[in-house]
Order: C-alpha cells, then structure tokens, then sequence
C-alpha cells in the first residue's frame, strides 16, 4: 500500500511539473510605448504550444550588453533554453536556442508585449514548426 501510495505521488508531481500551476490572471493591459515597466527579474510562465499542449515554466530575464538588450532564459519542461532580446517601445523582440542536452536542438525567434504590470505575453516559434506557441509570464513576488 505505501509503494502504491508513493507511486501515485510521485506521478502526481512529475504531472503537476508539466502543466501550469493555477489558472492564469487577466493580464493587464498594454504598457505605453513610452512608459514601460521594468522587464528585469523571475516570472510564472504559462503557456500552449502550437499543438495546443499546455505547459508551465519559469523565465528569468536580466540586462544585455547594449541599451534595450535583455538577457532571456526559459525552464520549460526539463529543458533549458536563452534568448537575447531588444525592447522597442512595449515590443520584446527574441530568439533563442535550447542549451540543456535533450534529444533535439531547438532554435526559435518570438514577440512579447509589456503590460502596465510587468507582464509579459506573446509569441513563440520554434523553428520548423508550423504556428507559434502562445506564452504568458507573470512577474514573481520579491
């Protein structure tokens, strides 16, 4: 009975692990083009692929080397991936690359929107797929 009971939650969190954690919140709306707010820090990922498979993660996006640059990495699913990206206005245009070692090597561009709250939302292809994946972050509480 404890190794049924072991089993079952241990396939409850590997479950969990691959799906968004609690139901996303209204995002808010579009920051200005002349006053967004700062991008820098740790954010709740929620997400669907372009085969409509859902899926949670964390983004963690820090300063580039050049005005407006910003730095991007993705904890999706087991698997690691960066991006360099330029802010123009509310507009986080990306690419990035997987860099964890998994079966296949991802490369991929996007687009994410600011919102007045520090979100961030938007596109993300992966290269050689049709359609994009659909992601919405959610700044984490310092």
């Amino acid at each position: 009975m404890k190794k049924l009971s072991l089993l079952s939650l241990l396939l409850a969190l590997t479950l969990t692990a691959c799906f968004p954690r609690r139901t996303p919140a209204p995002l808010g709306a579009d920051a200005p083009a002349d006053n967004v707010p700062e991008i820098i820090g740790e954010y709740a990922l929620n997400a669907e692929d372009a085969t409509h498979e859902r899926y949670g993660g964390s983004l963690f996006v820090t300063a580039g080397s050049q005005p407006n640059e910003y730095n991007l990495q993705w904890l999706v699913s087991g698997d690691i991936q960066e991006g360099v990206g330029t802010l123009a206005g509310n507009q986080l245009t990306f690419t990035w690359q997987s860099i964890s070692e998994t079966d296949q090597y991802l490369t991929g561009h996007g687009v994410y929107t600011v919102t007045v709250n520090g979100e961030l939302y938007g596109e993300r292809y992966i290269d050689g797929v049709e359609g994009p994946g659909i992601e919405s972050a959610y700044p984490n509480a310092e």
